[in-house]
């Protein structure tokens, strides 16, 4: 309890000691950050620079699985958040990270469909008509291996049938970057379905697409791992800007955006 008070306190002051020196000129915290954090984080890097003048946030937003990638070929970035934590145990993997990681927010996958719904698709199943047009990240972007999970789980499930998993994913169309691509397939009209997070539908999103919920047994919670890399420049600014995704205040941001505790 007292390191959670002394952390707001230090955060409230703008950090009691300085962040960067007057003659040093700005400083710039690049943060490599998931796609679905877009909304959060460009709060929290405005939210930030107000507190700490001279401070630039610079957000580096991208699948977390291309960010990993970035960074193991010698990108240059202070902070790593990614939507899984299977990117983020490879950069440890590889003596890329100073401290952490530490879960700061999760997440859950919904499906989206056209607000006009062509195909008609009211439930899971239906993905696996054919002639469903679904976009779909790889497997190796956060979201992709999530939706690859949900379809194994109902696989499983004789209402389904074994063959679920294969007969949806004949039914991919498109092989998107990250979840932001797949939305915008969806909302322009140029596929069925996409599996996105709850986050990624906001209120100005109900006039382009429609949400179907996964059934609660197949679904799984996404968690959001945040961690300091190594060869970082800016290590003090750096960490206070991870203070502040992880403070109540930036749980609030986190939340109102609709993101679940860690």
């Amino acid at each position: 309890m007292r390191r959670g008070i002394w952390v707001s306190l230090w955060l409230m002051a703008g950090c009691l000691s300085p962040l960067r020196s007057p003659a040093a000129g700005p400083v710039e915290v690049w943060v490599f950050a998931a796609a679905s954090l877009r909304e959060p984080f460009q709060e929290l890097a405005q939210r930030f620079e107000a507190q700490h003048p001279g401070v630039r946030v610079r957000l580096n937003l991208g699948a977390s699985s291309a960010l990993r990638t970035q960074l193991m070929q010698g990108a240059q970035a202070d902070l790593f958040a990614s939507a899984d934590e299977k990117n983020m145990e490879e950069i440890v993997r590889a003596g890329l990270v100073a401290e952490g990681p530490y879960i700061f927010a999760t997440n859950r996958p919904v499906l989206i469909v056209p607000a006009d719904n062509p195909a008609r698709i009211s439930q899971l199943v239906d993905l696996a008509r054919p002639g469903v047009r679904i976009a779909l990240p790889g497997p190796e972007v956060p979201i992709g291996a999530y939706a690859r999970t949900i379809l194994q789980r109902a696989s499983q499930d004789p209402a389904y049938g074994p063959d679920f998993a294969e007969r949806v994913l004949r039914n991919v169309v498109s092989e998107e970057a990250n979840v932001k691509a797949a939305f915008a397939r969806v909302a322009l009209g140029e596929a069925d379905a996409a599996f996105v997070y709850r986050t990624d539908v906001g209120p100005a999103d109900r006039e382009k697409v429609r949400v179907v919920e996964i059934p609660e047994a197949f679904n799984v919670v996404a968690r959001y791992p945040i961690a300091l890399l190594k060869g970082a420049r800016h290590p003090t600014a750096a960490r206070a800007f991870m203070a502040l995704v992880r403070s109540p205040e930036g749980q609030g941001i986190l939340q109102r955006w609709g993101f679940g505790p860690p």
